[in-house]
């Protein structure tokens, strides 16, 4: 754990937030709740993703009130955009982006951290391994799902059962060294990241989580289904020409 001298957190929650003012007060305080009742330094950094709503004016109302939670503002639209910005002003020596929705139950978290971290560079939620159970998913999300899972496993990131979920842990050097790489705003940053950390040897591992489908859900599932496809041929496109590379 951090030790108490220490100026940087232990551990940074990052929350991306897109016209989230009906679900962001609840989000949140549970989050605040959570991290009350650590041990260890914590720092929540909420992303506004130039909302239209009051999701910018929640996050500032929660900065006034609770210590550990600081706003940022993306103007570049896309949730990408938005974990990459968060992700990168964080200070913690583990930093976790997590979904506002909270269809991973935040407590969950733990299974994140030291001593399951210890080694690996990245763990990411899953909702595909062994202990892994989702509650209320319709079939279709499902099957879209596995289906671009497949494309992913193919042709950029193999092995992995599951690069989209929205809930990922990376200490502080793979943050600092992957996400400068990042050229993905949409839904598609996930496997770029994933791509570049399997490309320079970062150590990966996926976690069994219990997972909740919310059907207030930004995903469009014919558009950005063929959306992500054809991300997923750049990223190979960027990796074939180095981008990627140290």
């Amino acid at each position: 754990m951090a030790t108490e001298n220490s100026t940087r957190p232990f551990l940074s929650l990052v929350v991306p937030a897109y016209n989230e003012e009906q679900r962001l007060p609840t989000g949140l305080q549970t989050i605040v709740e959570f991290v009350e009742r650590q041990p260890f330094s914590v720092e929540v950094v909420v992303v506004d993703n130039n909302s239209s709503d009051r999701t910018g004016a929640i996050i500032q109302e929660f900065a006034e009130k609770y210590p550990c939670v600081r706003g940022l503002f993306e103007k570049a639209q896309g949730k990408g955009a938005a974990v990459r910005t968060g992700m990168l002003a964080a200070q913690g020596e583990y930093r976790f982006f997590a979904d506002a929705d909270l269809s991973m139950p935040i407590d969950e978290v733990e299974k994140f951290l030291p001593p399951h971290i210890n080694d690996y560079d990245i763990l990411i939620a899953s909702r595909e391994v062994s202990g892994a159970v989702r509650y209320d998913e319709p079939w279709h999300r499902h099957l879209m799902g596995r289906v671009f899972n497949t494309i992913v496993r193919w042709f950029a990131v193999p092995r992995l059962q599951d690069t989209q979920c929205g809930f990922k842990m990376f200490n502080a050097k793979a943050t600092e060294d992957l996400f400068p790489l990042q050229t993905m705003n949409g839904w598609s940053f996930d496997v770029e990241i994933l791509y570049a950390a399997q490309r320079r040897g970062y150590r990966i591992a996926e976690v069994p989580v219990n997972w909740y489908y919310k059907a207030n859900t930004r995903i469009n599932p014919i558009r950005d289904s063929i959306n992500m496809f054809v991300e997923v041929f750049r990223i190979r496109r960027n990796g074939r020409r180095g981008l990627y590379d140290r």
